[in-house]
């Protein structure tokens, strides 16, 4: 009786686990990421929008950016990293635009994000001038409803 109540836990368990993520809408996921990291961004960013953009990672997420960052390895500081990184920039655009230009779903998986985005600013730690113009693509893996892996292409 015991290890039939232990199945059935089981069980309910891993069907709720499983609807979560067959219930994901990762066109709605996208919008969501692709907002929260434009935010990030902004000359007015705050590192509130830093961890709303991180609320929606693993902890353990890997992350490149080719080819600046080549090892998109998962890492237990993943997260962590990235919020570093990220507080190291804040602020640093004086403009920054972007637009969403396309969602690619591969079942409940992955979603690549394809957009473009311009910005101005500083570098934070020499103060020079920056200034880009670039369309992007970032392939997501996601696992459990959140990012696991985040790949970010330059057309």
């Amino acid at each position: 009786m015991k290890n039939y109540f232990l199945s059935l836990t089981i069980l309910v368990t891993s069907s709720a686990v499983f609807a979560t993520d067959a219930t994901l809408d990762l066109k709605v996921f996208a919008q969501q990421y692709f907002q929260a990291m434009v935010a990030t961004q902004a000359p007015d960013a705050t590192k509130q929008d830093i961890e709303n953009y991180l609320a929606l990672l693993t902890d353990d997420v890997g992350h490149s950016h080719l080819p600046y960052v080549t090892d998109d390895s998962r890492q237990p500081g993943g997260k962590e990293a990235m919020r570093k990184g990220m507080a190291f920039y804040l602020a640093a655009h004086t403009e920054h635009k972007a637009e969403l230009l396309d969602v690619f779903t591969f079942n409940n998986s992955a979603v690549a994000i394809r957009y473009s985005n311009s910005a101005k600013g500083a570098h934070p730690q020499n103060n020079q001038a920056i200034s880009y113009a670039q369309t992007m693509m970032e392939v997501l893996e996601m696992e459990n409803g959140k990012v696991a892996v985040i790949r970010k292409y330059h057309q």
